[in-house]
């Protein structure tokens, strides 16, 4: 697995510069984001950690998921991306968040379709919530690594907009 090696240098270079730090809580990406960062050029200075939980008891018991709501829903919808990103900031105190869920492969419960949400947050508060689509067809690899390549890509447009208004 590869990432675009500029991409990675420019969120690593920015978030050293803001002096902030990030965490992870994935599932459908299943630690390919936090493979990603911790690739990055001085991830130990920005770098918090991250949470892989791929079942709803996981998500409901580290990252305070609502476990009537997962169920509703199996786990994936907006919100939980939401509640995912804010609970891992909060637990590994952090001021940027990104939380990933969704489906890699098409089964009953996503009506056939891939798709995942993903959320960050930043200080508390969530600034970005997305829902992104594949063609069914797609393999699990390959939707894993295209949602990672995407929501990076995402995240560095979230920090660009963030330092400009700073």
């Amino acid at each position: 697995m590869e990432f675009q090696k500029s991409l990675l240098e420019y969120i690593s270079q920015s978030l050293m510069t803001a002096d902030e730090t990030i965490a992870i809580a994935e599932s459908v990406t299943s630690g390919c984001l936090q493979l990603a960062f911790s690739q990055m050029p001085n991830a130990s200075l920005f770098y918090k950690g991250g949470l892989t939980t791929y079942t709803m008891q996981e998500k409901v018991k580290l990252l305070k998921v609502d476990a009537h709501e997962a169920e509703e829903c199996d786990c994936v919808s907006e919100n939980i991306a939401e509640t995912m990103a804010l609970n891992v900031s909060r637990l590994f105190e952090s001021d940027w968040a990104i939380a990933t869920t969704g489906y890699c492969t098409p089964i009953r419960n996503s009506s056939y379709k891939i798709y995942a949400y993903f959320s960050f947050a930043y200080k508390g508060e969530i600034v970005m919530t997305k829902k992104l689509e594949l063609h069914p067809k797609t393999q699990a690899l390959n939707a894993q690594l295209y949602y990672t390549e995407f929501i990076l890509g995402c995240f560095k447009s979230e920090i660009n907009q963030l330092m400009i208004l700073k």
